[in-house]
């Protein structure tokens, strides 16, 4: 295990996540296989399993930062493909992603994505967005599942019918209401929890299948 320095006060909890993210299979996995993040091989098993990523697709990527799953959707869907990423973070220049820095909350950013867009619909939206985690958990799962809502609502303003929705989910308030309105509007909805996914963390993605205008 690697020895842990620093000149600030750690907390405990702090200290442990560090040492378990230096040690974590995955981790070192993404270094070894030029990913940007950990987080790619939960998108990885997804789509191995659900077949979302086809060459020639459009997808928007939320929460892109630092660019793992953007990657993943570049490598897959070739160069006749789109990828459109959006993060309130700064995120290094990937070839053939179109990144644009911003507050998902706020309207203009949407607005500025719109056109992008430019009246074209997308095969794919895809989140892993998490909110800031303030340690209150019930606040912090509504936050989580504004997100979400922010996403879905994104989603239909843009999917093509038979089009696909990919996003993390926190268990929480507001959860099953949301299963309700995407089986609503897709035809197939399903829950997929990668062994990427921390066991600990109460993450889920949920992924909705064959968009209906």
């Amino acid at each position: 295990m690697a020895k842990i320095t620093s000149n600030k006060k750690m907390t405990n909890s702090s200290r442990r996540w560090l040492e378990e993210h230096l040690d974590d299979e995955y981790v070192l996995r993404a270094k070894r296989e030029g990913y940007r993040s950990r987080a790619v091989y939960k998108l990885l098993e997804i789509d191995d399993k659900d077949k979302l990523l086809r060459p020639g697709m459009t997808v928007i990527d939320l929460g892109a930062a630092p660019g793992g799953w953007s990657q993943v959707a570049r490598r897959r869907i070739g160069e006749q493909g789109r990828v459109l990423a959006l993060d309130i973070l700064d995120m290094d220049a990937l070839a053939g992603v179109e990144f644009m820095q911003g507050d998902f909350r706020e309207a203009e950013v949407l607005d500025a994505m719109m056109k992008m867009l430019a009246n074209s619909t997308v095969d794919l939206v895809m989140s892993d967005m998490a909110p800031n985690m303030s340690g209150v958990r019930d606040m912090d799962k509504i936050r989580a599942m504004y997100l979400v809502e922010l996403t879905f609502d994104l989603a239909k303003q843009v999917l093509r019918p038979g089009g696909d929705l990919l996003m993390k989910v926190f268990h929480g308030p507001g959860y099953d209401q949301l299963i309700k309105e995407l089986r609503a509007c897709f035809d197939r909805v399903v829950t997929r929890k990668p062994k990427a996914s921390r066991n600990r963390s109460s993450e889920v993605y949920l992924l909705a299948r064959g968009f209906r205008l």
